[in-house]
């Protein structure tokens, strides 16, 4: 059995997709998954575009999704009615559109009275720009990118990095408290940006 086997069946029994014998255990906790995973030599996506970064300890890798690199579960403040989630997406080299175009969409998915919060910083030789916008989140999906549901009081933290090869997006996004409690985690990581 080779090492990538034997990890992708320790996350599948990690998180009670399959029920051997019936056993009523309960799926291992993220954390303890991650931590399972990198002892067997898995790697937690954290690089892409010729950008490497470092994950927060107190963040989670969450299960692959659609249209991103990676998505991490950033738990809840105490007593938090739900975590905050950070996603990442590449599309490309020279794909996904503008920095402007995507905080003016990232704004737009917010009602609010508030102006947003842009500026700009190098970090490791890359460019990145930043964004803080909070309010009534529309919290868009599906194939129209239509919104699901208002959430009031959340925030997001963006960060758009000019990678070796494109554009990468970091978007965290959650109940304000939430994400104000992992500020200083978020800067973190985009502090850690480095070229791979």
């Amino acid at each position: 059995m080779t090492r990538h086997t034997t990890v992708t069946i320790l996350l599948v029994l990690g998180f009670g997709l399959i029920d051997c014998n019936n056993k009523s255990e309960q799926p291992k906790p993220p954390q303890e998954l991650q931590e399972l995973a990198r002892a067997h030599g898995a790697a937690t996506p954290n690089s892409v575009a010729g950008v490497a970064w470092s994950l927060p300890r107190r963040w989670v890798v969450s299960p692959p999704r659609q249209m991103r690199v990676a998505t991490y579960a950033v738990p809840a403040v105490e007593g938090g009615a739900e975590p905050a989630e950070c996603g990442v997406f590449y599309f490309g080299n020279d794909q996904g559109g503008s920095v402007d175009a995507n905080i003016d969409r990232w704004v737009k998915q917010f009602e609010t009275n508030n102006t947003p919060v842009r500026a700009s910083r190098v970090v490791g030789g890359l460019n990145v720009e930043l964004v803080q916008v909070a309010g009534t989140y529309l919290a868009p999906g599906g194939p129209m990118m239509q919104s699901l549901g208002k959430k009031e009081n959340f925030k997001l933290l963006g960060a758009i990095v000019k990678a070796p090869e494109g554009s990468v997006f970091f978007k965290l996004i959650g109940p304000a408290n939430t994400v104000a409690s992992v500020e200083g985690d978020f800067n973190a990581l985009i502090s850690s940006l480095k070229k791979d």
